[in-house]
Parts: C-alpha cells; sequence; structure tokens
C-alpha cells in the first residue's frame, strides 16, 4: 500500500471522527488515536489526532456559537484546564486500569439510569459546574479520557442542543490549546509528519460542518438519546481497557 493512499485513509478516518465527535460532543480521540497510530508512531499520532480535535472543536464552537454560555464555559472549562495539568503531572505514580474500569461501570450505570428517566438532571449550579470541570479536566490529564464524563454532567443540565455542542467543544478547544504546544517543545511529532497539518485542520472544519447540518434535524429528545447510547458505548470500552489489562497480566 503506498503513502498516497495510506495517508488517504488516515484524512478519511480523521473526517469520520470529528462528524461523530461533534454530534456526540465526545469521541473524536477515541475513534482516530487507534487508526492513526496504524500509519504513524504514537507520538506522532498524539500530536496529529490533537491537532485535528482542536480544529474540530474550534469548527463546533464557531458553527454553534449561538449556543455558547460564558458563564458554563468559565465554571467548567477553567478546572478542567487546571486539573488537566495536575493528572497529567501524576499519570506516572497512580495505576490507571482499576480507574478506568472504575469510571466506565459509574458512565455505564448513570447512561442507563438517564435512559429509563428522562426527567433525571443536575442543577447547573457553580459547585456542579466545578465539580464536573475538575474531574473531567483531571481525568483528561490521567487519563487521556475526559469527554464522556464531561458529556455526563452536560446533558443531565438538560441543555438544549447548541449549548451543549458549544460548551463542550469550547472547553476542549482550552484543553487542546494548553496541551498542544507542550507537544511542539518536545519535539513529539516527527518532521515528516508535518505536512499533515494543513489538511487535517480543513477537515476538522469540514466535519464538524457536516455534523451541524446533521445536529439541526435531529429532534431534542432525539438528541438526548443519542448522547447516552454514545455515552453507554465509551463505558463499555473504558470497562474493557480497563479490566482487560489486569487480566492480561495475571
Amino acid at each position: 500500500m503506498n503513502e498516497l493512499l495510506i495517508m488517504l485513509l488516515f484524512f478519511i478516518a480523521a473526517f469520520i471522527s470529528i462528524f461523530v465527535g461533534t454530534i456526540a460532543g465526545f469521541g473524536t480521540s477515541t475513534i482516530l488515536l487507534p487508526i492513526a497510530l496504524i500509519f504513524v508512531d504514537f507520538k506522532s499520532a498524539l500530536v496529529l489526532v490533537a491537532i485535528t480535535h482542536l480544529a474540530g472543536n474550534f469548527g463546533a464552537a464557531t458553527f454553534f456559537r449561538q449556543g455558547l454560555d460564558k458563564r458554563l464555559i468559565l465554571l467548567f472549562g477553567v478546572p478542567s484546564v487546571i486539573l488537566t495539568v495536575l493528572g497529567a503531572y501524576i499519570v506516572a505514580y497512580i495505576p490507571q486500569n482499576i480507574l478506568t474500569a472504575l469510571l466506565g461501570i459509574i458512565l455505564l450505570i448513570f447512561s442507563i439510569y438517564s435512559f429509563k428517566k428522562p426527567d433525571f438532571k443536575f442543577n447547573a449550579t457553580k459547585i456542579n459546574n466545578i465539580l464536573g470541570g475538575s474531574l473531567s479536566g483531571f481525568l483528561q490529564g490521567f487519563m487521556g479520557i475526559g469527554g464522556p464524563l464531561r458529556g455526563s454532567f452536560l446533558i443531565s443540565y438538560g441543555l438544549d442542543k447548541a449549548t451543549y455542542i458549544a460548551t463542550l467543544a469550547a472547553v476542549a478547544v482550552l484543553i487542546d490549546l494548553a496541551r498542544i504546544p507542550i507537544y511542539f517543545s518536545t519535539n513529539l511529532l516527527e518532521v515528516q509528519f508535518y505536512y499533515c497539518i494543513p489538511p487535517l485542520i480543513v477537515i476538522g472544519i469540514l466535519g464538524s460542518y457536516t455534523g451541524k447540518k446533521v445536529v439541526k434535524k435531529i429532534p431534542q429528545n432525539t438528541f438526548r438519546k443519542i448522547i447516552l447510547v454514545a455515552i453507554g458505548i465509551s463505558s463499555l470500552l473504558l470497562i474493557y481497557s480497563g479490566v482487560y489489562p489486569i487480566l492480561y497480566i495475571n
């Protein structure tokens, strides 16, 4: 398989991941990173996925800008960014597998309960926002996974589609702007892959725009169910990734 075809497949995967991530509010990295590892080394994949993630979320925040809630972004986003850094620092000192599986179980229970109880929701209080932002940010830095938890908090607030997507996208942009410069300063991306950056930025914008077109056609109640299903699927993946290494080691 020649290099041109390989990169074309990677770009198609990037578009699909951004499209899905825009609709659900999370999942871009979960989908794209394993695929990127087929084509490039882990460090380069991490950077390329982060750039795609940033472009897609910037697009989503722009296209759904009517839903931007500055207070919610501030209370949820700032703690998330701060705790992302803390989580990244202690990643080497705390076992991840058990926490990953535990998070998956909690999210699975939440998605099932919320699906059965459509009226269930948290109040978007200052405390809940700071708590949700802190927990999801810490897990983002510690395990590289924060989107499903952020989505769980925000969808439980009973937010409309535009506010939900715009808030998640804006918070993700803040986190990406904090971590991507670190990746470049430590030379994680091989120079030979720099040419991928411009097309991935374009793909991120196009994918989020396409996602916007689809979201506009989805009724609010159906949209909420789609998010809960996405959280449920993510929770199963978390449980598997947390339990399987334990079983493998034993």
